[in-house]
């Protein structure tokens, strides 16, 4: 089994958009891993470094706000971008998520072509 590259961290609860997410971002070649909130997120975060993380902003035991605000306090973690998944579609949510450090902002249910777009976009700005 080879690695394929860019690494994804997935942060969702939900379990059945986390399956439809991560089969999807799969078969567009992404190496996907999962945890399921905010504080499992930051140690995933600090143990993988993955490429991208995909946040769910509204997350048990810590919020997708806060850990994205901890992450960018953190030197470890402050460079890995964020994007926000969310049902928040207020221009009012996308600026809240964007303050909190995310890199960018995508509303659900995910326009997968749009958030592909985005990911790449993250990964071209990596390089």
């Amino acid at each position: 089994m080879t690695d394929i590259d860019p690494s994804i961290l997935l942060v969702e609860d939900n379990e059945v958009n986390r399956d439809m997410l991560v089969r999807r971002l799969q078969r567009a070649g992404h190496h996907v891993s999962t945890v399921g909130d905010g504080e499992a997120a930051l140690e995933a975060m600090r143990q993988q470094q993955p490429a991208v993380v995909l946040m769910d902003m509204n997350l048990p035991i810590k919020d997708g706000w806060t850990a994205c605000q901890e992450a960018q306090q953190d030197p470890s973690l402050s460079s890995i971008p964020i994007i926000a998944l969310t049902a928040h579609a207020m221009e009012e949510d996308k600026r809240r998520a964007l303050e909190a450090g995310c890199s960018d902002y995508a509303t659900k249910p995910v326009d997968f072509p749009d958030l592909l777009a985005k990911i790449a976009a993250q990964l071209d700005a990596r390089c």
